[in-house]
């Protein structure tokens, strides 16, 4: 897969693809912890830049081809103590990232969608630059409030289980993962699930390290609800309702943190994104930015 580098400031650069008409309507696809920019797959890209948008997707700090962080991550202790490294960053870095690789691309105002981690990062640029967000789209995610939106037990279990040392064990620990935190609604396509595990090793050999400086990075980020309250563009929450990654609950928390915003659950739906929700996807996504363009066009001017 092919990408290219830019340096969106602080010493980070981030890996990124633009896919459509250049012309078109700017959508930024961010992803999920320890997710790279291939986790927005390609058919779901192909819809959405069939109905006219030109799709920005990239790989987060700390994953694929986009800087690493130097210091060591967190141990399991570390997580129970809560005790981070001096460098460790939050979610605001990882929004400014977004922010600074905007600016490199000269996208003014955009359309944003994230998942999971990308939809906290999104949720956060919404509300620390409305000014650049025409639309926001936030799936499968949360707003760090205590007690919702958690990983089920058995889900934990598997988080913090002994990294993968080789490219197999790698793919093998990928199919485990999304066989069970998989949309049970939906047929597991593990033929597709191995590919994209294969690539990301090979884009990016044991990524253990910068899953874990990410999820520290959720977490001392804590809760955010307040801050969402600042979030001014028109929000959908899209959350499935067989999510044992990020709980339900936590696409209901989002939508009452966030002024307007509209809850929808997809039936079926874990914490992936397999091929049969893609066309539900693309048309909710696309009516959501059609209706934000119209409440723009028709507000009054000042």
């Amino acid at each position: 897969m092919t990408a290219h580098l830019v340096d969106v400031g602080r010493g980070v650069r981030l890996a990124y693809q633009r896919l459509g008409d250049p012309e078109g309507t700017p959508l930024v696809l961010i992803a999920g912890l320890g997710q790279q920019m291939h986790a927005w797959p390609d058919g779901l890209c192909r819809l959405l830049t069939e109905r006219g948008y030109s799709v920005l997707r990239f790989d987060n700090r700390d994953v694929g081809e986009s800087t690493h962080g130097t210091f060591p991550p967190p141990s399991s202790l570390d997580f129970l103590r809560k005790r981070w490294h001096p460098a460790q960053y939050e979610l605001r870095d990882m929004a400014a990232d977004t922010i600074g690789l905007l600016d490199a691309l000269d996208l003014d105002v955009v359309h944003l969608v994230g998942m999971s981690m990308g939809g906290m990062i999104a949720q956060t640029v919404a509300a620390r630059h409305p000014q650049r967000v025409a639309s926001l789209t936030s799936l499968m995610s949360t707003t760090g409030a205590p007690r919702v939106g958690r990983p089920a037990l058995s889900t934990w279990r598997r988080m913090f289980g002994r990294p993968p040392r080789t490219r197999d064990e790698h793919v093998d620990a990928a199919v485990r993962m999304f066989r069970h935190i998989g949309s049970a609604g939906y047929p597991f396509d593990e033929a597709a699930v191995r590919e994209a595990a294969a690539i990301t090793w090979d884009r990016d050999p044991r990524p253990a390290a910068g899953v874990g400086r990410q999820l520290a990075g959720i977490l001392l980020s804590g809760d955010r609800t307040r801050e969402l309250a600042a979030v001014t563009a028109p929000t959908l929450v899209l959350h499935g309702d067989r999510d044992l990654m990020v709980a339900p609950t936590g696409g209901a928390v989002t939508a009452r943190a966030i002024a307007g915003a509209r809850l929808h659950t997809l039936t079926g739906m874990g914490h992936d994104l397999p091929e049969g929700v893609w066309p539900t996807l693309a048309d909710l996504i696309d009516d959501h930015i059609r209706t934000a363009a119209t409440r723009s066009t028709d507000a009054p001017k000042r």
